[in-house]
């Protein structure tokens, strides 16, 4: 039997004390793209889960949009990256 490991971290501790892990992210099949999910992917980006190349090419993503995550995310939480408020946050 063949187990498959990732290169890698596979876990991360966040500031607040919870555990990200490979297994909390979404699936690379995602078309949906909810708030959860969003900061779901920008945490792992941000905390040295994920590369920013690999989750660019793992869910199909532009470096920009995944920037814009990201930032949206540090300055002003998981609220921001709901698409019904975009506008509340941007400048």
């Amino acid at each position: 039997m063949y187990i498959r490991r990732d290169k890698g971290v596979y876990c991360v501790t966040l500031p607040d004390g919870s555990d990200l892990t490979r297994a909390d992210l979404p699936s690379p099949t995602t078309r949906r793209w909810v708030a959860s999910r969003k900061a779901a992917v920008a945490k792992a980006v941000t905390y040295g889960l994920l590369d920013p190349e690999d989750a660019c090419r793992t869910y199909s993503l532009s470096q920009e949009e995944l920037d814009s995550w990201v930032k949206a995310l540090s300055r002003h939480g998981e609220a921001a990256l709901r698409a019904t408020a975009a506008q509340r946050y941007r400048k």
